[in-house]
């Protein structure tokens, strides 16, 4: 019987090198060559180092974003948020991972029974007092022969990655919103700066107009139509500072402060965006965090098919128990009173009305719903990092195109203030010519705004200088699975 048994729980074990269910393997996915929307001139670029060391923001050194964007990781509620589901992913690793290993348990109990001495079929020399103290220990273990265990591990170990897939997403985001609501507030200060110093120059202009018109020259109208321009003006400068004021309590929310005690000093923005390669398409689905864990999930899917096929085979599980027991205390640990079980099951459905098939045709779709959903996010990627790069090749073309424009109308500005100063022409033409070079000049800001939004758009869209071997790895200790079946 020993050798009997030992030769059930050898095999037992040999057989545990299996695990039904398919092997797991990447999904395909289309990646094409090059980029459609890249600038030529930015292929012999290199990529920044702080991009690729993921510190990415330190790209536009500005050392006022370097500060707020280190306080995101330390302070923001949603990452600390996405932080501790990550904590509990890692623990249902740990969870699962458990039952690799047999359960063991223990405990003393003691009872003293008195029975009836007129209950059925007694003997009058029968005890009716009975005291019965126990230690007992109990072994359980479900034999993982299938893969069923494995299987489950091996899911929650890729929705664990998964889980570090999405927190690194969020923390990309959450830099890059700062970045976006920074150069946002940044270049609003640049268009305020503007406006401000239109305003002192219609000032000027109007101090002029009315000095004409003290002197005759100019009419009534001429400065109605020079105060107007001015007051016009002035309620801009004023506008800019509702969205500006928006930025400023956003950015207070992400680095995690009220924003009642937040605020970001006056400083225009006037700097072009540095040049981004993008690097190759091949490249991308390793630098993006999203699609890493959209793959990851494809491979949790992948096990779940294994957990379901593996209810088609027996459970296979081994018990034991033993200990102490005895009537008197004085004899409770000595040998005789010492006790042993062992034991063996296998269990297996015969019939369930179709519950097993239900569950394997519902892993397999949701696998095929994962496959659909991490191609549909590669796509995206792409579409993402096009957006972004047609984005900065358009707009540097229509900034040089606007910077021309610019100089045009504050030629033609100043040609019309010296007819107007001459007497040739009528204060009107003066205010076309300062509606229009205010127009053109406030479009130039508006163009950088967009400019640096497409900057940080397009790093956020290459993954902000992540990669996969940036994944946690949760290792799991215990059998692996071999090749499935």
């Amino acid at each position: 019987m020993t050798a009997a048994a030992g030769g059930l729980i050898f095999g037992l074990f040999l057989l545990s090198g299996c695990a039904v269910g398919p092997r797991y393997s990447k999904p395909a996915a289309t990646v094409p060559p090059t980029y459609k929307e890249e600038p030529p001139n930015w292929k012999t670029a290199q990529p920044s180092d702080q991009v690729a060391r993921g510190t990415w923001w330190e790209i536009f050194q500005d050392l006022q974003l370097n500060t707020l964007e280190e306080q995101i990781t330390a302070s923001n509620q949603n990452l600390k948020a996405a932080q501790a589901q990550f904590a509990q992913a890692r623990a249902l690793v740990r969870l699962n991972r458990a039952d690799y290993y047999p359960t063991v348990t223990a405990g003393v109990s003691g009872t003293r029974e008195h029975l009836s001495q007129n209950r059925p079929f007694v003997l009058t020399t029968t005890k009716t007092n009975a005291t019965d103290l126990v230690i007992p220990v109990d072994v359980s273990y479900e034999t993982d022969v299938f893969g069923r265990v494995r299987r489950t591990v091996e899911a929650a170990r890729s929705n664990a990655q998964a889980s570090a897939g999405d927190l690194e997403s969020l923390n990309l985001s959450l830099h890059a919103e700062l970045a976006l609501d920074y150069f946002d507030l940044r270049t609003l200060d640049a268009e305020e700066q503007l406006l401000n110093s239109t305003v002192d120059a219609f000032q000027k202009a109007l101090d002029l107009t009315q000095n004409r018109y003290k002197g005759g020259v100019a009419s009534a109208v001429d400065v109605a139509q020079a105060q107007t321009q001015l007051e016009t003006t002035r309620a801009q400068s004023i506008d800019v500072e509702v969205q500006r004021s928006a930025d400023e309590h956003a950015i207070s929310v992400l680095i995690g402060k009220p924003a009642s005690s937040f605020a970001i000093p006056f400083s225009p923005w006037n700097t072009a965006p540095p040049v981004i390669p993008p690097g190759l398409p091949s490249d991308l689905l390793e630098r993006r965090p999203d699609v890493a864990a959209a793959e990851k999930r494809v491979a949790a899917a992948n096990a779940q098919i294994g957990v379901a096929r593996a209810a088609y085979f027996p459970a296979i599980a081994l018990s034991g128990a033993g200990g102490f027991e005895s009537g008197s205390i004085t004899t409770w640990l000595s040998g005789p009173s010492g006790f042993a079980t062992a034991g063996a099951s296998a269990v297996v459905t015969a019939f369930d009305v179709g519950r097993r098939r239900a569950i394997h045709e519902q892993a397999r779709a949701a696998y095929d719903q994962s496959v659909a959903n991490y191609r549909q996010t590669i796509l995206t990627a792409f579409e993402e990092v096009e957006d972004s790069l047609a984005a900065l090749r358009i707009l540097e073309d229509e900034s040089k195109t606007q910077q021309a424009a610019v100089a045009a109308a504050e030629h033609s500005l100043d040609l019309s203030n010296n007819r107007y100063k001459g007497g040739v022409v009528t204060y009107l033409e003066v205010i076309t010519a300062q509606s229009i070079a205010l127009s053109d000049e406030r479009t130039a800001v508006v163009i950088l705004r967009r400019r640096m939004a497409a900057s940080v758009s397009l790093i956020k869209a290459l993954g902000g200088g992540w990669s996969t071997a940036n994944l946690p790895s949760v290792k799991v200790s215990g059998p692996q699975p071999a090749n499935g079946q």
